[in-house]
């Protein structure tokens, strides 16, 4: 898997099809994707709750982790791909979302 180069921007809460909601620190291009997705009924739904949030040390590591990790998906793509965190990588976005008073 080659890695990506995105900065990552703006907290989002994303709906599965199950009804069950997460919060994904994200930028616009992955939203966009996200926003084909429910198009394509991949998921239910995704609303940005947050823009241009600081560039926190916890955003950077996050950010890296996602780089080293995903690839953003082309506009073909046939599946929504959550992002799957290690519980290290799960503390590190409660603390984004904590930084920008989400949760």
């Amino acid at each position: 898997m080659a890695k990506s180069h995105e900065r990552l921007d703006l907290i989002e809460e994303i709906e599965r099809n199950d009804g069950t909601r997460y919060f994904e620190v994200s930028n616009m291009v992955q939203n966009g994707r996200a926003e084909l997705a429910v198009q394509r009924g991949f998921i239910k739904g995704v609303r940005i709750l947050q823009l241009n949030i600081p560039r926190s040390s916890s955003v950077i590591e996050y950010e890296k982790y996602v780089n080293e990790n995903f690839e953003m998906p082309a506009e073909d793509f046939d599946h929504f791909e959550e992002w799957k965190k290690t519980e290290e990588i799960k503390q590190t976005v409660s603390q984004i979302l904590r930084e920008n008073h989400i949760a």
